[in-house]
């Protein structure tokens, strides 16, 4: 069969590349458009995925509205021939791909407050499949699973850290890391959204280098190095050892999204602070501060007070550890799930591991309470 995936963002790159090599080790052909956005192509090159740039787009806010025209053309050029079984993607590209192609298309979701996407993109899509945290329905071929979606590369069964990668980092063994991951707010579901600000980052810097090393990635690339504190320094590695790097860190702090969750997967303690932060949260970070994983802070406050308490206690590592080793045991590897969807054509009823929306148990027991917390 034949299998075209979007890789869009570099985090779908993560979320694809176990489910292209499996497929394409089972005698299937499998093709990546990819769009080239921050690190993505960097990625794709470095695990050899077979793919081809449709487009590009920078991360700052309203670059992707202006790319849209040229990126349309870009994938129907790309698609003409090809002829794919079965499209899997994140949103209105791969669902409208589909369409033109007159292929099933499989949308794998897990970001609520993007309404418009979903309305331009759900129509066309043969299914819906999203964790089992999703708070919205989508409709009658909804599916869920239970997990999120970083574990199709993190979860235990296919991720396992690289110990060298301190070495990599220019950081000793018993030294104390922090990374500080600044969001670039350029996606369209980041529009009118906002993290942590200049002021606000200095302030954090100079509270964090009194105790850990701080390595800073900042995915607009408008930070300058010389403006670091002593003690604070780019994260100048290759993209695709950020995983390790977040299970060997003691902390994650963060104004994005994904990295929070992979660190959770990781059992590294991570606070996250930006302006999504609320009763309205998506549900997957709702879920994991109900696990005790992370932190979830509105304010500059209380994201300061948060992280100094979380640097300065020493037990923080073997609680987060016990709570990451619970959380994960009943977490599904998504890689199978999505190969499993392939081979199926796209028909979600036949595969075991996923449930109908409307008719799946959707709740997990409260973790218990956690004495001085």
């Amino acid at each position: 069969m034949r299998y075209l995936f979007f890789l869009n963002t570099p985090a779908h790159v993560h979320l694809y590349r176990n489910a292209l090599a499996e497929l394409e080790e089972r005698g299937h052909e499998v093709r990546a458009l990819v769009r080239d956005y921050s690190c993505t192509v960097e990625l794709a090159d470095y695990y050899d995925l077979p793919y081809e740039v449709y487009g590009s787009c920078e991360t700052r806010k309203g670059s992707l509205l202006l790319s849209l025209p040229g990126h349309y053309l870009g994938i129907a050029r790309l698609v003409r021939g090809y002829d794919p079984d079965l499209i899997f993607g994140m949103g209105a590209y791969a669902a409208h791909t589909g369409l033109f192609t007159r292929s099933r298309t499989v949308l794998l979701l897990d970001s609520e407050p993007t309404r418009l996407d979903y309305s331009v993109s759900t129509p066309f899509a043969a299914a819906v499949l999203t964790p089992y945290t999703f708070r919205k329905d989508l409709g009658d071929d909804h599916y869920v699973f239970q997990g999120l979606k970083e574990c199709a590369y993190l979860h235990p069964d296919v991720f396992d850290p690289d110990p060298g990668v301190r070495e990599e980092l220019g950081v000793d063994p018993d030294e104390r890391l922090v990374i500080l991951r600044l969001n670039a707010f350029g996606s369209h579901h980041d529009l009118k959204h906002s993290g942590i600000g200049p002021e606000d980052r200095e302030r954090l810097l100079d509270r964090i280098t009194d105790h850990a090393t701080v390595l800073v990635s900042d995915e607009g690339g408008t930070l300058d190095a010389s403006d670091l504190p002593e003690g604070a320094r780019p994260f100048d590695v290759h993209p695709a050892h950020m995983h390790d790097a977040l299970a060997t860190a003691d902390l994650l702090v963060a104004d994005t999204q994904t990295m929070v969750t992979e660190a959770a997967l990781m059992g590294t303690p991570a606070v996250r602070s930006n302006s999504f932060v609320g009763e309205n949260d998506m549900g997957n970070f709702l879920e994991l501060e109900s696990a005790g994983l992370i932190r979830n802070c509105r304010s500059f406050e209380e994201l300061e007070a948060t992280t100094m308490e979380l640097l300065t206690d020493d037990g923080v590592a073997e609680r987060w550890a016990e709570r990451r080793e619970a959380y994960m045991a009943d977490m599904v590897n998504l890689t199978d799930i999505i190969v499993d969807v392939a081979e199926a054509r796209g028909d979600l009823s036949v595969v075991s591991a996923v449930q109908r929306r409307s008719s799946a148990d959707l709740t997990r027991p409260a973790p218990e309470p956690v004495p001085g917390e």
